[in-house]
């Protein structure tokens, strides 16, 4: 594996960092609120290609791979700005692209690509698991088309989304449905959360799809999805990446400009050791995730990095995070300071997009079969 970026790579990063910058000051204002993202940086990430960042040229996007697309969240990680672009341009466009039919393809991906129209994801469910297990949304065959009954939970940007990719469970097998938010049916209720980013309980009350909404073959549901969380997971352990390495400058930064007993805090073994700890560990998950991604990529097996990455990297986030906080002192927790917007982020990254449990499972299937 080659471990150097390319000149287009490093002149993407660059680009991406100066589009967040911009954005930075949204941050805040975001937080809880029921669209949750700002539109200028939508239509900035547009203009640079990146809403259509993996989708085919064919299809209206920019065809990059895995490794250019690590380096975009990198930057979105370190900026923290919210956006709906992991949900719509990775997730809803990789499911669409990996199992639409024609005219869904047609109809939806090049208008993403484009920024028009957003997509989001519902599949998740109260108190139920990550794993297949856990879709018991059902879906009932009925006039030709299909009955939707059930409730979904942390559904990213559903009030601004143009329509949900919906799991839900037909006996034992889980299709995927392609479902209004403004239908008959749907109730959105916008959720707390530790980060204050914007997810929403979806309710759906007996709502009718017709069988051109369903995406793939019956029973494939899961598969697909499977399949897309891969490129999620590496994504979400990059964002979690850059915003270690933020947090850990701002850190250390505090560390050498805060005096305690006539010296700067960083000169005592007690903090200067945690700074160290947290160099290691930043430097071992950018490893791990780059390797995820040069290896999905060059179209080998990441039933195991994808996972791995995923769980060290969110890991690391929340734990250096933590000790963020704890160097800062009390006015680590205040909403002045960027610590405890990191140190939220974090807690979140590491519960959304496949939680602990299932990727461990995931790792140990890979380990033991």
């Amino acid at each position: 594996m080659d471990l150097a970026f390319s000149d287009e790579q490093d002149m993407l990063r660059e680009a991406v960092r100066g589009l967040c910058a911009d954005a930075a000051d949204s941050v805040r204002g975001m937080e809880n609120d029921p669209k949750g993202f700002d539109d200028a940086f939508w239509q900035g990430l547009a203009a640079m290609g990146l809403t259509g960042l993996m989708t085919s040229e064919a299809l209206g996007g920019s065809g990059m791979g895995l490794l250019d697309a690590v380096v975009v969240y990198e930057e979105m990680g370190r900026s923290l700005v919210p956006s709906p672009h992991l949900a719509s341009s990775v997730v809803a466009a990789g499911v669409l692209a990996a199992a639409g039919s024609d005219a869904q393809q047609t109809e939806w991906l090049p208008r993403m690509a484009a920024g028009e129209a957003v997509l989001s994801v519902a599949w998740l469910e109260p108190d139920n698991s990550s794993g297949p297990t856990g879709v018991q949304l059902t879906a009932r065959a009925a006039d030709g088309g299909f009955v939707l009954s059930g409730v979904k939970r942390h559904v990213p940007y559903a009030s601004s989304a143009d329509r949900l990719v919906v799991l839900a469970r037909i006996g034992e097998a889980i299709d995927l449905f392609l479902v209004d938010p403004t239908a008959d049916g749907v109730t959105l209720t916008l959720q707390p959360t530790v980060a204050g980013d914007t997810q929403y309980r979806v309710d759906l009350d007996g709502v009718r799809v017709t069988a051109a909404d369903r995406i793939g073959d019956a029973g494939s549901g899961w598969a697909t999805w499977s399949t897309v969380m891969t490129d999620a997971m590496v994504l979400v352990a990059a964002q979690a990446v850059g915003a270690a390495e933020a947090t850990h400058a701002l850190t250390t930064e505090y560390a050498k400009e805060r005096h305690q007993f006539g010296k700067p805090i960083g000169s005592f073994q007690s903090i200067s050791h945690y700074l160290a700890d947290g160099v290691t560990a930043i430097d071992g998950a950018r490893v791990l995730v780059h390797r995820a991604a040069w290896t999905r990529d060059e179209g080998r097996d990441v039933a195991s990095l994808a996972p791995m990455a995923k769980l060290f990297a969110t890991q690391t986030c929340r734990d250096v995070t933590g000790v963020a906080i704890q160097v800062h002192g009390g006015m680590g927790f205040t909403v002045e300071c960027d610590a405890q917007l990191y140190f939220r982020r974090a807690k979140s990254w590491q519960l959304n997009w496949f939680d602990d449990d299932h990727l461990e499972d995931l790792i140990a299937a890979a380990v033991l079969d």
